[in-house]
């Protein structure tokens, strides 16, 4: 587990209301760190608030822990992780934060699950290792399309 997570998020909480200006809160999810740093640090430096969880179950525990909970606009989970895979989490997800677009991004691409998926709801499907650019993209294409939900 990231020891560091709980300090890494409020110092990040922190500097999101402090007056910087941020385009969304993103929760990125992997049991690779290296993967979720540099997602992290591509979505920090287009201006994105971004928390990191190592599988499912801790980042239901970074959601719903606290008397006030993380705001995320967008969810980026990994498929393969251990104690709650992707699959779990997005069921998770679907249910509990219905309103919150989910991206998934995996190492090991398959039309068929991510066909699936895309039936299900997911906003898109990402195969590691992902180009800068069409990460930016998925997350504000999510984002924007959260935030067109509200006026629906």
């Amino acid at each position: 587990m990231n020891t560091n997570y709980v300090s890494d998020t409020a110092q990040r909480t922190a500097g999101m209301f402090s007056g910087q200006s941020y385009r969304g809160g993103v929760l990125v999810i992997d049991d690779e760190a290296a993967i979720c740093k540099v997602v992290r640090m591509a979505l920090e430096k287009d201006g994105y608030y971004v928390v990191d969880a190592e599988d499912g179950a801790q980042a239901i525990r970074i959601l719903n822990e606290g008397e006030h909970p993380v705001v995320i606009d967008v969810i980026i989970t990994d498929i393969r992780m251990p104690n709650i895979n992707g699959i779990e989490a997005i069921k998770y997800f679907q249910r509990e934060y219905p309103s919150v677009p989910l991206i998934v991004l995996t190492g090991f691409p398959d039309i068929d699950l991510a066909t699936q998926l895309m039936k299900q709801g997911i906003t898109d499907y990402l195969v590691k290792p992902v180009d800068r650019k069409k990460l930016h993209t998925a997350v504000a294409d999510a984002i924007a399309s959260r935030h067109l939900d509200w006026f629906a």
